[in-house]
């Protein structure tokens, strides 16, 4: 049998831990990640873009289909141009919640108290804006192209929690005002903008809580 050329191997790198080890990484992992919340009052004051650039490289490193790596992580930090896009979502976001929502929508975000003023997309030290990238512009065609951008916005959300950061997810619908503010091509897609800070003295979030994991968890045979 003949071999591609293109497909070349290299030793995979290894993480071996003992049980107890892995054990505690792994519950390690949860408790820190059981603190992650949606923050939308952010702290005034500088974060060090350090920070924000590790937590995109550990981002970039999720996998996707065939390697494709369709993502692009734009990082806004310019007080105007994070002026114009509160601008777009709130216009966006308005329309949403008086004109198209439906109402069992409007019920299932009600214990959230969310509404169309999005201050934080100005407060928050930084905006990253994720992209889905298709085909075009020199790109090639990505293969499951949301499926790996949401994997990669996870590792992403995760890498700024452990850092310390604030973070929201946020999703206007149609997002296609964030092209043309931050100059984007048309090939690139929106897909979520994520204010990123420190969360300010004192914020508050819904009192909720999360499903017990034998609820969201299947198992079909022996542990």
């Amino acid at each position: 049998m003949t071999c591609d050329p293109r497909h070349r191997t290299i030793t995979a790198p290894r993480r071996d831990l003992a049980p107890h080890e892995a054990l505690a990484a792994a519950r390690g992992f949860l408790d820190t990640m059981s603190t992650r919340r949606s923050i939308r009052d952010f702290a005034p004051g500088p974060v060090d873009p350090g920070l924000i650039r590790t937590a995109i490289a550990a981002a970039a490193s999720a996998p996707s289909g065939a390697n494709v790596q369709p993502w692009r992580f734009v990082v806004v930090t310019d007080p105007e141009l994070k002026r114009r896009i509160r601008e777009g979502a709130e216009q966006e976001e308005r329309d949403f919640y008086e004109a198209r929502a439906p109402g069992e929508w409007l019920d299932a975000l009600a214990p959230l108290g969310t509404d169309w003023r999005k201050p934080h997309l100005e407060e928050a030290a930084y905006l990253i804006v994720v992209f889905e990238v298709h085909k075009g512009g020199g790109e090639p065609k990505p293969y499951y192209a949301k499926e790996s951008v949401g994997i990669a916005v996870g590792f992403l959300l995760a890498a700024l929690h452990h850092a310390g950061l604030a973070t929201l997810t946020h999703t206007p619908s149609p997002m296609g005002f964030l092209n043309e503010i931050l100059d984007r091509p048309r090939n690139e897609r929106p897909f979520v903008v994520i204010p990123v800070g420190r969360a300010a003295e004192g914020a508050e979030v819904p009192d909720i809580t999360r499903k017990p994991l034998d609820e969201v968890a299947v198992w079909l045979g022996p542990e």
